[in-house]
């Protein structure tokens, strides 16, 4: 389990993610323009917030001399009082037409059911000015991790505002800058950005209590309380509703809609970017070969990208990719089940077809006893020119920090991401939404120790919410999914994404309701302009199909 831990927390980021996630370009930086006048109009906050000590750490209060003392002080414990959010006014142009919208940030309380607040989750919500709030779509949207915050889907894809990237999704020179998102899915859709508990400025109120959310189970009943409370508060219940999620964020989406489809609550739509809903798909052991299979086209497809495949594959991207689905699914899969008693014969004759697909050496590919994982492709895929190639997205490359073969595992996805991210959320935060604490936002989650999460059902095996989500679907026969799958993309690759849908055991009345949608792009697929742009009509015309 240490294993899939480590390989989830790598990815989910987004997202993710996931979390993620960023990148060292592997191409030349374009000059960047210079900065836009911004178009947003901001008015002065409706509601100030307290001072920030309303929202800090507090230090642990004192009950004896000693030892029990200093334990006691090295907890953390989180003032809970619940202040009024921050309310902003501003307006862009979309399409050629003005967006009048209303930007609230501020945090919801989790409750017990005494009343006691056990947690304060961070939002910042987008309402379009002038609308009826009945017919209004509202779309909830959230990265994974587990341990990501929302900055990515927030400042990448959906917001009105936007981290300014290359054309191509890569890294630009500081310091960074934002501008109006032409993309943004505002027009289309009402948005409430979330961060999980321990994430952002989303904090549970004590060290003992972050151990009640930091876990499947109690990560999906506190968002899904999120959700009940924001429609409540907002008088949102008559809205059609959706959910997107990243990376991990999809494992959080299958398993509110499975939840709160016995509260009362249902949704038209659920959007699965980056998927994870078994991780069998992605954990490997010594009786588990799957997660070996559905790598293989994603390889083929970053080996492309990167000039490593043969003549005859590489004049073809999605023929050798549908190549490579077909024999890993067949003759691969058979090989891998014969395990030991593979025939020296047959052997080679994996080698050889997997070094075709992969463009691993030989070698390599006998070393690992025909079982290329994403550690083993990431490392070797370019070792010859010294450069790792990205997890989160194939397309990045970049050298070890620790040197070529010192380092455990690297991602250069995430060292081009982070940074931009990261600086341009805070200063919006602050400057444009009006939201100014002196507490930390936590990209990732911090000191809570990611390898304390609570995996729930992996007592009786894989985690898994994929029953969630079929749980959902069947008692909501108008429920429509797209699943957004990004072809460079090592953390959920999307032949597994398509086999776990594929065996949700629906009736064909059901499948209808399940759409895809692929891009050219890692598992932020909207990093690249296209990808975005792409992204957003992917998405409104989902969401138009999926209202009555």
């Amino acid at each position: 389990m240490k294993k899939l831990l480590c390989a989830v927390l790598t990815a989910l980021l987004v997202a993710g993610s996931a979390f993620g996630q960023q990148t060292e370009s592997p191409k030349n930086p374009t000059k960047n323009k210079p900065p836009a006048t911004p178009q947003s109009q901001e008015k002065p906050a409706e509601t100030t917030p307290k001072p920030e000590a309303t929202a800090e750490q507090k230090p642990a209060i004192r009950e004896a001399s000693g030892d029990k003392d200093k334990d006691k002080d090295k907890e953390e414990h989180f003032d809970m009082t619940e202040v009024p959010p921050v309310v902003t006014h501003h307006q862009m142009m979309v399409d050629g037409k003005a967006l009048r919208y209303t930007a609230t940030a501020g945090r919801l309380p989790i409750k017990r059911g005494d009343g006691k607040i056990e947690a304060e989750m961070f939002y910042v919500a987008y309402t379009l000015d002038g609308q009826d709030a009945a017919k209004r779509p509202l779309t909830f949207a959230f990265n994974g991790g587990p341990g990501s915050a929302s900055i990515w889907l927030h400042m990448g894809a959906l917001g009105p505002r936007r981290v300014v990237l290359q054309p191509d999704g890569f890294m630009p020179p500081a310091p960074y800058r934002m501008e109006d998102n032409p993309y943004t899915l505002l027009d289309k859709s009402d948005l409430v950005l979330i961060d999980a508990i321990g994430t952002g400025y989303s904090r549970a109120a004590d060290s003992e209590l972050i151990k009640k959310f930091w876990g499947v189970k109690g990560d999906i009943e506190a968002f899904s309380e999120f959700v009940r409370m924001y429609i409540s508060r907002n008088e949102r219940w008559a809205s059609p509703l959706f959910i997107l999620g990243e990376s991990y964020g999809t494992t959080r989406a299958a398993g509110i809609a499975g939840y709160l489809a016995d509260q009362g609550i249902s949704f038209n739509g659920i959007t699965l970017l980056s998927t994870v809903l078994n991780f069998e798909t992605l954990e490997d052991n010594f009786t588990n070969d799957q997660p070996y299979v559905f790598l293989v086209p994603s390889f083929t497809s970053i080996a492309g990208y990167h000039h490593k495949l043969a003549p005859d594959l590489a004049q073809d991207m999605n023929k050798a990719r549908q190549e490579a689905e077909q024999w890993a699914s067949t003759e691969y899969a058979q090989a891998l089940d014969k395990g030991d008693a593979l025939t020296t014969q047959e052997r080679q004759k994996v080698i050889d077809q997997l070094a075709r697909f992969t463009g691993l050496s030989k070698e390599v590919i006998d070393q690992a006893n025909l079982r290329i994982d994403v550690r083993k492709f990431t490392h070797y895929l370019l070792i010859d020119q010294k450069v790792r190639v990205g997890r989160l997205d194939g397309r990045y490359t970049g050298p070890d920090p620790s040197g070529l073969l010192d380092t455990q595992f690297y991602d250069p996805t995430g060292s081009a991401t982070q940074p931009p991210f990261t600086s341009v959320f805070n200063n919006y935060v602050r400057t444009e939404l009006n939201y100014k604490v002196d507490m930390p936002y936590y990209v990732r989650a911090q000191g809570i120790g990611f390898d304390k999460w609570d995996w729930g059902s992996a007592i009786r095996g894989f985690p898994d919410t994929a029953s969630a989500m079929r749980q959902a679907i069947v008692k909501n026969p108008y429920l429509k999914v797209l699943v957004m799958e990004g072809y460079y993309d090592l953390a959920t690759p999307y032949y597994a994404a398509n086999y776990t849908v594929d065996h949700l055991n629906l009736p064909p009345k059901y499948r209808e309701n399940i759409s895809y949608a692929t891009y050219d792009s890692g598992h932020m697929v909207y990093l690249p302009t296209d990808g975005l742009k792409k992204m957003k009509a992917d998405q409104a015309a989902f969401m138009t199909k999926s209202i009555p």
